[in-house]
């Protein structure tokens, strides 16, 4: 049968129950398909803003998402907790990487340049290219051009700093970058921002072509991540030297020889390994910025993220950073406490505790104790990654699932507020890769009961080693106001 809708994760029949199901309840058939849509949204396009330091990226990041999250600072080398975003722009969402600030002269301007934009360039779908309009196109800039044209991604190319009409004409000598047309902006009062952002749209697919997985059978992409020295390229090394089976450095799509194709349990994985080139950075500051860059474009091409954790040191607060970089991009996860070989039987007993109140929020993911050095454990590792693309593709049936929000409703009513007891009236689930939810109520659901609900749907249904994701659709109260 030839659908007319995009029902995402539904079939036609169990579309048409659910339907029938929404209209019982009081909910419009347009409100339950929209919601249903933006829930199962798998992951959002990525912008990368690219250009050279102090042309203003992060102030015109921090416009673009309306609020001051991304350091600015008037030097370039400021160290961020995090380079992604999340934006909103006419009704589209879509994610910014920011690569603005990094220290310009560590390795030399082209290389540096080069190695600042190409992460960010590779794991997006669009870039915006920001050029000093008062300046000019300088040396670096041109540098930057000739990254965007290798890289064949479409380029939205703004002008910034043009504060009034007098800018104009600095803006359009842009034109001789080759790029197309310079949108004049001004990142400090937000001039030009709306039609820069609406072109921006223009170039952003409506959803990213999927980069994992790319044929039928292909094979799975894996990241290994972790704050640097946690031993994350001896542990690519041990685990391609263990089987003598298949290493290949990828020439061509990465400029890096980084992503190792290594046979394992009979399956042949792609292993993207997010340690290196930091040996040469000598400023500190530059070396984090530069791996939370890398590690975020490792993580947006990855299916599943290995965080490794360095078990003879304490979990750390740039541990749990890159844990929730690896949560919100909605990858499924395993955690490897590397180096357990060299644990005594006091820092056991103290890791575990630390385990017990510092890794709550990935509690659900699969976990296993390496030694990347000796290969303590190694056979462990791909069984956790199979349990967790599992449980990152687990779909739960509609009927199956309401029977059981049926049945906590029954058990566990959400607490009376002002009077009113918000009920969950019927869900489905809208997508996988990770599992999204939508669920329809008669009134607000609060933080507490959602996680309720969360940790029940992993209680019944598995979801091991899968960030989940719930959003809820209150009934909008029709003709009588009480």
């Amino acid at each position: 049968m030839n659908d007319q809708h995009d029902h995402g994760a539904l079939g036609d029949a169990e579309y048409a129950e659910f339907m029938e199901l929404a209209s019982e309840e009081g909910f419009d058939a347009e409100e339950v398909e929209g919601a249903i849509e933006e829930a199962g949204h798998g992951p959002l396009p990525v912008l990368a803003v690219v250009g050279r330091p102090n042309v203003g990226k992060s102030t015109l990041v921090n416009r673009i998402i309306g609020r001051r999250e991304a350091v600015v600072e008037d030097k370039p080398g400021v160290t961020r907790d995090r380079v992604t975003y999340e934006a909103e722009w006419a009704g589209r969402r879509f994610k910014i990487v920011d690569t603005g600030g990094w220290e310009q002269d560590v390795l030399g301007i082209d290389a540096s340049v080069a190695a600042q934009a190409e992460f960010a360039i590779e794991a997006a779908d669009a870039c915006l290219f920001v050029v000093d309009a008062t300046v000019g196109a300088t040396d670096t800039d041109e540098a930057v051009v000739r990254l965007l044209r290798r890289a064949g991604k479409p380029v939205v190319l703004a002008a910034n700093k043009v504060d009034g009409q007098s800018g104009e004409a600095d803006a359009s000598t842009l034109w001789s970058l080759g790029l197309g047309e310079p949108f004049p902006v001004s990142s400090l009062h937000g001039r030009g921002t709306g039609d820069l952002l609406d072109e921006v749209l223009k170039k952003l697919p409506e959803a990213p072509e999927q980069r994992f997985g790319n044929a039928v059978g292909g094979p799975r992409r894996i990241a290994l991540i972790g704050r640097p020295n946690v031993g994350k390229s001896s542990l690519l090394n041990k685990v391609a030297n263990e089987d003598r089976v298949v290493v290949n450095e990828l020439a061509g799509t990465t400029r890096d020889p980084v992503d190792e194709l290594i046979e394992l349990g009979g399956v042949t994985w792609k292993f993207v390994d997010t340690a290196g080139i930091r040996k040469k950075v000598h400023l500190q500051e530059g070396a984090d910025y530069y791996a939370s860059l890398r590690t975020a474009a490792a993580v947006e091409k990855a299916e599943v993220a290995v965080i490794l954790i360095d078990t003879t040191d304490n979990i750390s607060v740039q541990d749990q950073r890159i844990i929730t970089m690896a949560v919100e991009s909605g990858r499924a996860i395993v955690i490897a406490y590397n180096k357990w070989d060299e644990l005594d039987e006091e820092r056991r007993y103290y890791l575990e505790r630390e385990i017990e109140t510092e890794m709550q929020q990935v509690a659900w993911a699969p976990r296993v104790n390496v030694s990347a050095k000796t290969g303590r454990h190694m056979e462990k590792l791909v069984p956790a990654i199979e349990t967790a693309l599992a449980g990152w593709e687990t779909r739960v049936p509609t009927g199956r699932l309401n029977a059981f929000l049926g049945e906590i409703v029954a058990a566990h009513p959400h607490p009376i507020r002002g009077g009113k007891q918000p009920r969950i009236l019927f869900g489905t689930q809208a997508g996988t890769k990770p599992p999204r939810f939508v669920l329809f109520a008669s009134g607000f659901l609060e933080a507490g009961y959602r996680r309720f609900i969360e940790r029940r749907l992993r209680e019944e249904f598995g979801f091991e080693g899968t960030p989940i994701h719930i959003s809820v659709r209150v009934r909008e109260k029709r003709g009588r106001k009480k």
